[in-house]
């Protein structure tokens, strides 16, 4: 499990809410493929969209993939702070595996 924030953009109910956007991702560490995903979105609609675009993802093909995902298909104020995150927990996660090694 790992965890990845950014600031939420002023003036949304995100920002209000929260003050951050937050991911928190399960991940096999054996296939590297995200299995379960939540975020600090306000909207269970929105929450299920990322899932759909998330769950069964192998980080081994880099992120690169999610982010144009999410700038084709999430226009919010909140896009960036939510790639942002994205990037954090995957780095996190990265980070943690190379260290084990």
């Amino acid at each position: 499990m790992v965890t990845g924030y950014a600031k939420a953009p002023q003036g949304t109910s995100m920002h209000e809410l929260y003050k951050h956007a937050g991911i928190v991702l399960e991940i096999n560490y054996h296939s590297h493929t995200i299995e379960k995903a939540d975020f600090t979105f306000v909207t269970g609609l929105t929450k299920e969209f990322f899932e759909k675009i998330l769950i069964g993802y192998c980080l081994k093909d880099g992120i690169e993939t999610l982010v144009q995902k999410i700038k084709d298909h999430y226009f919010a104020p909140s896009q960036q702070a939510i790639i942002v995150a994205l990037q954090s927990a995957v780095q996190r996660y990265w980070d943690h595996i190379n260290n084990k090694i």
